[in-house]
């Protein structure tokens, strides 16, 4: 079998143009947007020529099944709000070319998936949590973006075809980008993962006093920012005797209300992000971020709520697939690959719940993802695509 590079890039391009950004590679393409559900439309034929048969479940999750046991490969479609071209879109076009070379070769049998909302409007990579039962349909329809608009409201755009039974499948494995510099720096073109970090997910809410910004002395005011800001500033002094230098924390949206510059905030809206690949330690930072916010919210005069906590266990690889594609790493460069963990989260982690599972990486350049700037190096894109095709025949004899 030997997939056809030019035709796989081609692909991934013809993709990118879906919500192509106007900045470099970039798009925009969020979860149930017109240019998600037009390049899912897209997908969706190009399964349908490559022979499989095309299902598309209430969430929005397309996928594209071979007839009988099948392994499953792919990723997800969906972009950050400003995202890169290749993140989760090269675990899909890849999966696509390995699936219908194998079907005209007559080689093992691929299903195909593209999950949808992996990059979290709603939630922690929703559309995997959902078929996986991590989270129920009904309580995922609770959920909402950052302008309150509903899952249950978004997803009205797709056109649910029906369910697909995990039993089909044999394992599943996620090629993708690194979105990290490990690759990158060590001049390596391929990365085996051997483990994927757990994460923890919540919205604070500090509601102080609204008042005037010119006649509110600053000893009284009940900032609601301020109080966000006391938060960030002990956070990481509150975490040195538990953290690793693996361990990471981030607070990267806030909504102040009502959010003009003559008004001391009264309520500031957060959401409060931690990964770490040992869930024991996740644990800890809960109680840590719950007990300073709350001393935070007590020295000010403030009441302090949580939202749900949503999250995943951190994932070890299968040893079967995992060895597939060390092998196939290993064919492919003559070397130059190393094992690694991921940093970052994927829906592998709860295609776990159901199936054997393992990832394959390639280098990120200067490690930049989730932005326009995002892209790696076509003859790393191509190596991917051969590791992950030899890995497949390696497990279909």
């Amino acid at each position: 079998m030997l997939v056809n590079a030019e035709r796989f890039l081609a692909d991934l391009h013809t993709l990118r143009s879906f919500g192509a950004s106007g900045v470099g590679k970039g798009v925009v393409r969020p979860a149930y947007s017109q240019p998600d559900m037009a390049a899912r439309d897209w997908l969706a034929q190009q399964m349908l020529d490559a022979g499989l048969r095309v299902v598309v479940d209430p969430m929005g999750n397309l996928f594209g099944l071979a007839e009988g046991p099948s392994l499953l490969l792919g990723s997800h479609s969906d972009s950050q709000p400003e995202g890169g071209w290749l993140d989760g879109a090269l675990g899909v076009i890849a999966a696509l070319e390995v699936a219908r070379t194998c079907r005209a070769a007559g080689g093992p049998a691929v299903s195909i998936v593209s999950f949808q909302d992996e990059e979290g409007r709603f939630g922690v990579t929703t559309g995997s949590a959902v078929w996986s039962g991590h989270l129920a349909l009904k309580e995922a329809d609770l959920l909402c973006d950052h302008e309150g608009i509903s899952l249950a409201d978004a997803r009205r755009v797709v056109n649910v075809t029906g369910e697909v039974d995990a039993n089909q499948f044999t394992g599943f494995i996620e090629m993708h980008i690194e979105q990290g510099p490990v690759l990158d720096a060590a001049n390596k073109q391929i990365g085996v993962v051997s483990d994927i970090v757990g994460i923890r997910d919540v919205k604070i809410t500090f509601e102080g006093q609204q008042n005037h910004a010119g006649t509110t002395p600053m000893h009284v005011r009940k900032d609601a920012f301020q109080a966000v800001s006391a938060f960030n500033h002990a956070l990481e002094q509150r975490f040195s005797n538990v953290v690793t230098p693996s361990t990471v924390w981030t607070i990267g949206h806030i909504n102040l209300h009502p959010n003009a510059s003559s008004i001391v905030p009264g309520r500031a809206v957060f959401s409060m992000q931690w990964r770490d690949g040992d869930t024991h330690r996740l644990e800890q930072m809960e109680r840590i971020i719950r007990t300073l916010a709350n001393e935070v919210a007590d020295d000010r005069g403030m009441q302090v709520t949580f939202g749900p906590l949503l999250g995943l266990e951190p994932v070890a690889m299968d040893g079967k697939l995992r060895a597939a594609l060390e092998g196939a790493a290993e064919a492919v460069t003559l070397g130059n690959w190393r094992v690694m963990p991921s940093g970052a989260l994927h829906d592998a982690t709860n295609v776990s719940r159901l199936m054997p599972v393992a990832m394959v990486f390639v280098p990120s350049i200067n490690g930049i993802s989730h932005a326009f700037e995002e892209d790696t190096a076509e003859v790393d894109l191509v190596a991917g695509l051969k590791v992950l095709e030899a890995a497949v025949q390696s497990l279909g004899s």
